[in-house]
């Protein structure tokens, strides 16, 4: 697995619930947020992704609540790639207050999709070292 890369985050007032935490459906905003923060670092936009044919799915997406956060909390956000033979890859992600409390686990199952024939792409490894000019950020 490749050393996690991070994003700051600040939790917003709006992105709270009725009791003040952070919305469930929010952290999802937060890993996707470090997960294209990454690829952006790495030096994968969007339209190379999609000038290349591919892109990026969602296969499975498990996220445990460890603390509550509530607005004005300043997080980290951590992503990192983890490769295995085959079509898919897992993102393990954490979201960390700045001391040092793990607020949520988030573990993705993704691929990259041929966009042309609509099927996950054999080696979705290559694909990023290809499009990629810090291949490292992915553990690669």
């Amino acid at each position: 697995m490749s050393e996690p890369f991070s994003v700051p985050v600040t939790v917003r007032g709006y992105e709270t619930d009725v009791q003040g935490h952070l919305n469930q459906s929010v952290y999802l905003n937060y890993a996707e947020h470090a997960r294209w923060s990454l690829l952006r670092a790495a030096g994968v936009s969007q339209s190379a992704l999609i000038g290349s044919g591919v892109g990026p799915v969602a296969l499975e997406t498990t996220i445990s609540y460890k603390r509550e956060l509530l607005a004005g909390d300043e997080v980290e956000v951590t992503c990192a790639f983890a490769w295995g033979e085959g079509k898919t890859f897992r993102i393990e992600q954490t979201v960390r207050k700045t001391d040092g409390t793990v607020a949520a686990e988030i573990t993705a199952v993704g691929g990259l999709l041929d966009l042309e024939a609509r099927k996950l792409v054999p080696d979705p490894r290559e694909h990023f070292r290809k499009l990629a000019s810090d291949p490292g950020l992915f553990g690669l």
